[in-house]
C-alpha cells in the first residue's frame, strides 16, 4: 500500500491488516514508510517492510518488491490502490501467486492492468470497472469496516464550543469532491449550530476565507487530523457529509457505530448505503439550504431513531466479523 498521510482508505488498509492477524493470516505488509501506521502494524504483530513507491526515478521500491514476493512466495498478493498496483504490475511474475487489486474510487483502471481480480467497496463501483470494461466474474464487492470502539465526549470547552449548542461533525480530506463549501453555506441557515471540521487537505485555506466571508466562522472550528475520532463523536449531535462523489462513506459507518445520526448528500455511494428516512437523512448534492432543512429535522426523538437503525444496519452488513470473513472467502475462491 503506497497511500496518503491521511485517508480513510490508508486507515482501513491498517484495519484490515491488524483483523487478518487476529485471524492468524500468514501475511506481509509493504507500505510506504509512515511512522504512525508502521507502529500500529507492529504492534497488532504484523511483519511489515517499507519501500519509497515514488512516482519517477524510483528503483529500489520494484526491485525490493520482486526480493521480497520472491522470498516470501505468497499465492495472493493484495495491491492496495492504484500507484501499489502499478509498482506491482510493472514487475511482472510467472504466476505462481493472484494479483488483487484494490479500487477506492473512480479511479481509470490503466494502473491495474497486471491484476488479475479487482476488489471494490461498494456495488456502484463494481458497475463502474465493469463500465470501463473490466470482466464482471473478475469485480468483486468487499465492504469496509470501521472500528467500534467508543470513549467518553471530548470536552467541548477544548475547542471553545458551547456546551449547550447543537453540533455538526464533519470529516475527510479537505478537497472538492468532500463538499465542505456547501457545509459552511448551510451553516448560515443554521445560526444556532456549531460545526467541528474534522481533517486536512488542499482546501483548507479556502474553506478558512470561505467561513470568514459567510459571517460563520466563530461557529466554525476547524480541527485538523484526528487520529482518534471516537471522542469527537461522543460530543457531536449529528453527523454530516456533504460529499459531492463518495464511493462509500466510512465516516457513515462509523457515525453508525458510535450512534450518532447522520445527514447526507445524495451522491450514488451514500444513497446505496443510506435508506433515506430510516438510517439517515438525504438532502440532493450541492443543495446548501436543503441540507440545511435536513439537518433541523433531527430532533431528539428522531436523533434516537436515526442512530440506531444505523447501528442495527451497520451490524448486519459491516461489523468487522463479516467483511473479514468475505475477505478470507474470497481470497480461498481465487487462490492458486
Amino acid at each position: 500500500m503506497a497511500g496518503a498521510h491521511y485517508g480513510g482508505a490508508e486507515e482501513f488498509f491498517v484495519r484490515l491488516a491488524l483483523a487478518f492477524e487476529q485471524e492468524e493470516m500468514d501475511q506481509h505488509v509493504v507500505i510506504r514508510s509512515h511512522s504512525r501506521r508502521e507502529n500500529r502494524l507492529r504492534q497488532g504483530g504484523v511483519s511489515i517492510d517499507t519501500l519509497p513507491f515514488r512516482r519517477y526515478l524510483d528503483f529500489r521500491t520494484g526491485s525490493k518488491l520482486t526480493t521480497i514476493i520472491r522470498d516470501w512466495r505468497p499465492n495472493i498478493v493484495l495491491t492496495w490502490m492504484s500507484r501499489a498496483s502499478h509498482a506491482c504490475s510493472k514487475i511482472g511474475h510467472d504466476g505462481s501467486f493472484v494479483q488483487v487489486g484494490r479500487v477506492g474510487g473512480y479511479y481509470k483502471l490503466k494502473y491495474f492492468r497486471g491484476c488479475e481480480h479487482l476488489v471494490v467497496n461498494t456495488p456502484v463501483l463494481v458497475e463502474y470497472i465493469c463500465d470501463l470494461g473490466w470482466p464482471v466474474a473478475r469485480a468483486h464487492y468487499l465492504p469496509n469496516f470501521v472500528s467500534e470502539r467508543r470513549a467518553l465526549p471530548l470536552d467541548r470547552a477544548l475547542l471553545s464550543t458551547p456546551s449547550e449548542a447543537p453540533l455538526l461533525l464533519a470529516l475527510g480530506r479537505l478537497h472538492e469532491n468532500k463538499a465542505f463549501d456547501v457545509l459552511l453555506k448551510a451553516m448560515v441557515h443554521l445560526p444556532s449550530y456549531w460545526l467541528w471540521l474534522v481533517g486536512d487537505g488542499p482546501q483548507e485555506s479556502a474553506l478558512r476565507k470561505q467561513a470568514s466571508r459567510l459571517g460563520v466562522e466563530e461557529r466554525v472550528r476547524f480541527v485538523g487530523w484526528r487520529d482518534e475520532v471516537a471522542p469527537l463523536f461522543s460530543a457531536a449531535d449529528i453527523l454530516v457529509c456533504p460529499s459531492r462523489s463518495e464511493p462509500l462513506g466510512n465516516v457513515v459507518l462509523e457515525a453508525w457505530t458510535q450512534q450518532v445520526p447522520v445527514v447526507a448528500a445524495a451522491a450514488k455511494g451514500l444513497q446505496e448505503l443510506i435508506d433515506d428516512g430510516v438510517n439517515g437523512l438525504l438532502a440532493p448534492v450541492g443543495d446548501a439550504s436543503a441540507l440545511a432543512e435536513r439537518i433541523t429535522e433531527v430532533t431528539r426523538e428522531r436523533s434516537k431513531e436515526l442512530a440506531m437503525a444505523g447501528w442495527a444496519r451497520y451490524h448486519a452488513s459491516f461489523s468487522q466479523a463479516i467483511v473479514v470473513k468475505r475477505y478470507l472467502d474470497f481470497f480461498k475462491s481465487v487462490a492458486p
